[in-house]
């Protein structure tokens, strides 16, 4: 997710909104009700299993934006004997629930977001199995944005899945994803991935997209209106896939900057992870509160337009975020550190002097706010793990951390992050151990007074290397 940056700072917050819906819910056996264990969110997910895929197919009319009809199939991998299990799943009345087309034992609500099942039969551990829910009813506000037109979309951070499909919502459990969504006809509907068939019948038509590299619950996406959309190739073949709502405008030029954001980005961090790159560009929402820019996953999403500078954020997340994802929530400045530092790489490849504008710029303007400098960037603690001051001194220590190891073996880490951890997950302690690696260096010092000090570093780890010299400008 994006904050607005300027050459010196990065800054606004990105808002969402939540809509509280009153359900009537059951109580769930307890041990389906055991969450996943994340220190910020222990309710979300369910240890008992591994999503290897998701199919979600939807029905939606822009004529009735308050009506959504599902029909999602989760597959996963036991990997324990499950008597009961739990997915998430926000809203909605739930008409059945069958476990490997077998109708399901029972199937009850619990808690803000659980959906507890019990299957007619265990499923044995090791076993792969397949869940199908049937559901329809309003999608949750928190993930689900709907636009002034009639249109949707999809976009949000930490949770927005829940919102229109059952999942297990936790990003250390990533699947592949293929979507199936119809519209009446005249709209369209733009999900992650590649395309598939389009099939129009009567007044509606149906598009189906696939994503079929691992994808994080909360990077999946579709979004409804009527949309312009302009299909290039980058220099490797893949397409690029760019859709605008109306009044939002895309042209040449538009994908020219793209291409040169996606390839610049890639020759920083390695090959560009996925099958598919571009953007969806959304106009305004009902409640005016949009999702601002958020990286779904190979089809990043842009409140208002679409821009070099937005991409240079969101574009960064398909490696940081995307491809090598957090292990839990207080790994967030995995994602969102990289992702706002590839700003200021942006704003460097057009001639900026980062130390010069960037760090020297925004040091002088916080150097006296203790506040800034409290927020530690690994476990920032619950409710932070996306907290403004995180993505800019994140940025600042990334920069101070290149000047630290050198180029080389500062963009050398990334590039062996981004390979070694591909569709995968990982730690930041485990990024602080190979940035060591790397460059040869003890950086423990640097990112104790970085990453886990809740004040302004000493000065050896603040002006490392080069930036010396602005100690004493």
């Amino acid at each position: 997710m994006r904050r607005t940056p300027n050459r010196h700072r990065g800054a606004t917050a990105v808002l969402t909104t939540a809509t509280a819906l009153t359900l009537a819910l059951t109580a769930a056996p307890a041990s389906a009700a055991t969450g996943i264990g994340d220190p910020y969110y222990p309710d979300d997910g369910n240890p008992g299993y591994d999503v290897t895929h998701y199919d979600v197919r939807i029905a939606y009319d822009p004529a009735r934006t308050d009506h959504l009809d599902g029909d999602t199939t989760v597959t996963a991998r036991a990997t324990e004997a499950l008597d009961s299990f739990t997915l998430d799943l926000k809203g909605f009345t739930v008409a059945s629930v069958t476990v490997d087309g077998t109708p399901a034992k029972s199937f009850s609500r619990s808690g803000a977001h659980k959906l507890a099942v019990v299957p007619a039969h265990r499923v044995a551990d090791g076993a792969t199995f397949a869940v199908r829910v049937k559901y329809a009813g309003k999608p949750d506000g928190e993930g689900w944005h709907t636009l002034k037109d009639g249109g949707a979309d999809v976009a949000g951070e930490p949770h927005s899945a829940t919102s229109w499909f059952p999942a297990n919502d936790h990003p250390s459990d990533k699947a592949t994803f293929a979507l199936t969504a119809t519209v009446p006809k005249g709209w369209t509907a733009i999900g992650n991935g590649l395309p598939g068939p389009t099939t129009t019948e009567g007044g509606s038509t149906t598009f189906r997209w696939h994503e079929d590299k691992p994808m994080v619950t909360y990077a999946s996406t579709v979004a409804i209106d009527k949309f312009t959309v302009r299909s290039a190739k980058l220099s490797d073949g893949k397409p690029l896939i760019l859709a605008a709502g109306p009044g939002i405008t895309i042209n040449a030029k538009t994908e020219a900057e793209q291409r040169e954001v996606l390839e610049f980005l890639a020759s920083k961090f390695g090959p560009y992870p996925f099958s598919s790159a571009g953007g969806i560009g959304i106009g305004a929402t009902v409640d005016g509160v949009g999702p601002g820019a958020i990286e779904t996953q190979s089809r990043p999403t842009y409140s208002g337009g679409i821009n070099d500078i937005g991409a240079s954020h969101e574009v960064a997340h398909q490696w940081f975020g995307d491809s090598v994802s957090m292990t839990d929530w207080r790994d967030g400045c995995l994602a969102e550190c990289f992702a706002q530092y590839a700003t200021q790489l942006w704003f460097e490849h057009q001639g900026d002097n980062l130390d010069k504008g960037f760090y020297a710029g925004s040091i002088d303007d916080l150097k006296n706010d203790p506040k800034f400098w409290s927020i530690k960037l690994y476990d920032p603690g619950a409710g932070k793990e996306l907290h403004p001051d995180l993505y800019e001194k994140g940025a600042l220590m990334l920069h101070a951390l290149r000047r630290t190891v050198g180029d080389d073996a500062f963009f050398g880490t990334l590039k062996r992050w981004t390979h070694d951890h591909a569709y995968g997950n990982a730690s930041f302690p485990q990024f602080e151990a190979l940035a060591a690696k790397v460059s040869g260096k003890d950086l423990k010092g640097f990112f104790d007074a970085w990453v886990r000090g809740g004040k302004i570093p000493p000065k050896q780890y603040l002006y490392p290397g080069s930036l010396g010299a602005l100690n004493h400008a």
